[in-house]
């Protein structure tokens, strides 16, 4: 039986799985059973042929994950409003121009916001902040290196403060659940609730993993480009962006293929800080991160015992 790579996400209440055919959403409701949405997929990386240009490919990986998560997002969020909302003004203009299309407008434009807070908050204000250096020192490497901690730094205690808040502390718990499920099924162990507790919550193809080696990778790359004036230190570093997720990407490619040494040394720091981002799950969470699992690699395990179809998810709860 041959495995297909399996990746996820934590969402509210719940965890998004999927592999390069199926994305499939598990949401405890409030009412203790478990709602499944499952989904055939066409990633149009994968069309274009994007995804077979190494160093390239992990831009577009990024973007369109991006953008699945959000709808991920979105599908667990509605199982926990209180009331119907009223459409905003905002949303009832949108509603004029694209019809039934609104709901993608939205996802792609709150992925837009997302790009810009994160370019303001990882970009802008770390070199802003690295430049006050310059009337200290005129070291390109010291400019540089001092900018890339900064940028750790924000990285970090972002993290750190958003782990505090107690309804993300039940997304990092769901984020282990995510971990726990597919070690088990990448050990070819069958998905029960007893056999995905006793793996790690930490995963090196974790995206947690993968932000850190950004950081990592932008301090090496950016340093390239020496230290030019601060509009051309932007221009550079938006530019460069793409190439900066696309090596970051066949590392993490490749930390899931090879356990060796090497590859151990460069998730370490990743490794570590997923302590923060993720936390032991129950029970309940991992029945639920393994519904979503199985939702998506049902062709996979069939035959055994823990197969499921749809119907079967949708009602299962202890």
């Amino acid at each position: 039986m041959k495995k297909h790579s399996v990746g996820g996400q934590a969402v509210i209440e719940g965890v998004m799985m999927k592999n390069q055919n199926k994305i499939a959403v598990a949401v405890r409701k409030q009412t203790g059973d478990i709602e499944v949405d499952k989904k055939n997929i066409k990633s149009w990386v994968v069309e274009k042929g994007f995804n077979k240009i190494p160093f390239l490919r992990g831009g577009f990986i990024l973007f369109e994950t991006m953008a699945e998560g959000i709808k991920s997002l979105n599908f667990s969020a509605q199982f926990f409003e209180e009331e119907e909302a009223e459409p905003s003004q905002f949303e009832n203009f949108l509603n004029k121009i694209f019809n039934e299309k609104t709901n993608d407008v939205l996802i792609y434009f709150s992925l837009f916001i997302a790009l810009i807070f994160s370019i303001l908050l990882f970009i802008l204000l770390p070199t802003f902040l690295g430049g006050m250096l310059k009337h200290i020192t005129e070291s390109v490497v010291v400019l540089n290196l001092f900018e890339g901690l900064i940028r750790i730094g924000i990285f970090l205690a972002y993290v750190y403060l958003i782990s505090l808040n107690e309804d993300i502390k039940r997304v990092f718990q769901y984020h282990g659940a995510e971990h726990k499920s597919i070690y088990c099924y990448e050990k070819g162990l069958p998905l029960t609730v007893e056999n995905a507790r006793k793996f790690s919550t930490l995963h090196p193809r974790c995206g947690t993993n993968f932000m850190f080696i950004v950081m990592i990778m932008s301090l090496l790359i950016y340093s390239l480009f020496g230290w030019p004036n601060p509009i051309m230190r932007v221009v550079y570093r938006l530019l460069c962006l793409p190439i900066v997720a696309g090596i970051s990407y066949e590392i993490i490619k490749l930390a899931g293929k090879f356990d060796n040494k090497l590859m151990k040394m460069i998730t370490f720091p990743g490794m570590m800080l997923q302590k923060v981002t993720t936390r032991e799950p129950d029970d309940k969470q991992l029945e639920v991160a393994l519904c979503a699992l199985k939702a998506v690699v049902d062709e996979e395990v069939e035959g055994n015992e823990y197969k499921t179809d749809n119907d079967e998810l949708d009602k299962r709860v202890e």
